[in-house]
């Protein structure tokens, strides 16, 4: 069974943020494949299909960015889903505006939505698809501008870079990782 997670913070006033780029993700997938994220558990909403003979399960985690594992790991102890099944998409400050770059491990990078997954799968060993949302311009804070909306130029490679990071999770399925990441990075 695979797991693909997309982080993003929950409600209307963060849809189309920086920060919510791997619930674009995760929303992309779910219309592609026709599959509700219906079901809630352990404080995430997340849906379940076969694809390519493979289960999958698609997470949004409702905890809000910073307390992600909370809703994870618990999915993922349910259905005893192994770590090497993981794959976790979220935007990245040290990337330019729609470049994506796909990792089979590391640390958090400052992200405090992979730092709640690292301390709640006790792990850093989980693969990742990061899309990048370029730094803020001087004299903004990160938390201001990872909570602030694309400008036009900016959401058009923001939506390709969607685009590329469902492909790329759905080529996961049938594909071992490290082939993926050498065609998509």
């Amino acid at each position: 069974m695979k797991c693909i997670v997309g982080l993003g913070n929950p409600g209307r006033k963060y849809d189309n943020t920086r920060h919510n780029v791997g619930f674009d993700v995760v929303d992309l997938l779910v219309n592609r494949w026709n599959v509700p994220l219906n079901k809630e558990k352990s404080k995430g909403l997340y849906g379940q299909t076969v694809m390519n003979g493979e289960k999958v399960i698609l997470i949004k985690p409702l905890t809000y960015m910073n307390l992600s594992g909370e809703a994870v790991r618990p999915i993922m102890d349910y259905y005893n889903i192994d770590i090497e099944d993981l794959v976790v998409i979220y935007d990245d400050l040290d990337l330019v505006h729609g470049k994506i770059r796909l990792r089979q491990k590391g640390s958090a990078g400052g992200h405090n939505g992979i730092k709640s997954l690292i301390q709640h799968l006790g792990t850093e060993k989980f693969k990742r698809v990061r899309i990048g949302i370029d730094r803020p311009p001087s004299g903004m804070s990160v938390p201001n501008y990872v909570l602030g909306t694309f400008n036009k130029e900016e959401q058009q490679l923001i939506n390709e870079a969607v685009e590329k990071a469902a492909d790329a999770c759905e080529k996961w399925l049938d594909t071992p990782f490290l082939n993926v990441m050498n065609e998509f990075n």
